[in-house]
């Protein structure tokens, strides 16, 4: 256990832990390590704190999600109905991005304070593990070599791309360049139908431009419950997105207009075909952030899908170099890189910690949002387990028709033997919040009828929890 510090103390750059990365698991990590006594410095190569997720990730796009939202509604004519008349709707894009920026500005500060509050040093550079217990930074201010007890790499992921294509972050984009264009584009083609393409492309069609995604799978959200894919893509086209799924891209060139994509069918054998586009956003997925770490170098051991490779304890086959995150295995979510470095810095203090993955919920923050946590029922039946399902819309739900907010359901997934709840699945207005009712259930290891015979407050959308649940047992009462 270290010793609880009353000062920040190092001598000749030596401390007892230092982190590799300040996004959300290595600040979190580092935080937690401060308050357990630990002399603490973060590496960060970026001038400003939060990693991807806070800078060109997370925060921004909801940002830019809620603006857009608003917008759209206003200028839809929808909130007419509501008695709001609103004349003249116009896109001032520039001061939308400035109002983006200002938000993310915000929290990246607050975050230097938090570094100050815990006395954790904080160095800016790229780091390298020369050795172990031995970092060294360049390209940075704090350049030079520094010492720790222990090491924890927390540098996350950054985007994946395809064969022949090279993203420029101006014709050719991923996720950073979509979040910060000048103009509005007649025309987007989203590669890829994951979490990230869909938010983004839902940002840009409700600002007016024409959205294509083009997805390689036949279907949206892979790995996501399928019933809930199916249900958004209806409810996404109806919002004036376009799809074109089991459509592998082969190629993209840019001109001086736009970008020029060639594609054909997944499956091979079928005509070629020219997409022509203003942007062209490639989303297809993200790669944990290693290059440059001295990984090789140190001989720490890598999963066959490219990841740190880690123990119980997050350490790697090094002594005292531990991995969180998207590096290790896992879903590459913020939140779960969080719960691995407080798991991992108490692990290292000597106490107990434990992330159970089934239990991260899985967001997409579109309109209506999706929100997902434990066994999707696809994985339920290629597993071979019995389960029953209970399933309530919200169409049916008081609150969600006094918002105006009708469109989707939850979904309860109970084993038949026992009851206990398997998997969650929500598509609806504040799926994200709501889904953490069931998180803290699930994690008590509660069955669909505890949450049926919970109190649950009205109107409410949680009540739609409650009604699904004993829908589990053909006993909804309001349908």
């Amino acid at each position: 256990m270290f010793p609880v510090q009353k000062e920040k103390k190092m001598l000749n750059n030596s401390f007892d832990l230092i982190v590799i990365g300040a996004g959300p698991g290595g600040y979190v990590g580092a935080i937690r390590a401060a308050q357990l006594g630990m002399n603490v410095a973060c590496v960060e190569k970026r001038v400003t704190l939060g990693g991807t997720c806070l800078n060109v990730g997370c925060i921004p796009s909801k940002a830019l999600l809620n603006a857009s939202e608003h917008f759209a509604n206003a200028a839809s004519g929808s909130l007419e109905d509501l008695g709001i008349l609103v004349d003249k709707v116009k896109l001032d894009l520039s001061k939308m991005m400035r109002s983006k920026n200002d938000i993310v500005n915000t929290l990246t500060n607050g975050i230097n304070f938090l570094f100050e509050k815990n006395k954790i040093t904080r160095l800016e550079g790229t780091a390298s593990i020369i050795a172990p217990g031995k970092v060294q930074i360049t390209d940075g201010k704090d350049n030079g070599d520094y010492q720790a007890e222990k090491i924890m790499i927390a540098t996350g992921s950054q985007p994946s791309s395809l064969p022949d294509i090279t993203i420029d972050e101006k014709r050719i984009v991923s996720s950073t360049g979509a979040l910060s264009l000048d103009s509005l584009p007649k025309k987007m083609v989203v590669i890829g139908a994951g979490y990230i393409g869909l938010e983004l492309g839902m940002v840009w069609s409700r600002l007016g431009t024409e959205v294509e995604v083009i997805e390689f799978l036949p279907r949206i959200l892979p790995g996501m419950d399928s019933e809930v894919a199916s249900k958004f893509i209806t409810i996404a086209k109806k919002q004036g997105l376009k799809f074109r799924l089991s459509t592998a891209v082969k190629l993209a060139k840019v001109a001086k207009t736009g970008v020029t994509l060639t594609v054909m069918p997944a499956g091979g054998g079928g005509v070629e075909e020219t997409v022509k586009a203003d942007i062209a956003l490639v989303s297809v997925g993200r790669h944990p952030a290693t290059d440059g770490l001295g990984l090789d170098e140190l001989g720490i051991a890598i999963t066959p899908r490219g990841r740190i490779a880690v123990d119980a304890r997050f350490e790697t086959n090094i002594d005292d170099i531990y991995a969180i995150g998207d590096v290790i295995e896992g879903p590459m979510l913020a939140h779960k890189a969080e719960e691995d470095a407080i798991a991992a810095v108490e692990i290292m203090a000597g106490k107990a910690g434990h992330v159970d993955y089934n239990l991260v919920p899985g967001i997409v923050y579109t309109a209506p949002e999706i929100a997902t946590l434990g066994k999707s029922e696809d994985a339920l039946k290629d597993a071979g387990i019995d389960y029953s399902k209970g399933i309530f819309p919200f169409s049916a739900n008081s609150r969600a028709r006094a918002q105006g907010h009708t469109e989707g359901f939850v979904k309860i997934l109970a084993c038949t033997k026992t009851d206990k709840v398997l998997g969650v699945h929500i598509i609806g207005h504040e799926a994200g919040t709501i889904i953490h009712e069931c998180a803290i259930a699930m994690a008590f290891g509660a069955s669909s009828e505890d949450i049926a015979r919970t109190c649950h407050g009205h109107p409410t959308l949680n009540e739609a929890v409650k009604e699904a649940a004993l829908a589990v047992d053909g006993r909804a009462i309001h349908t």
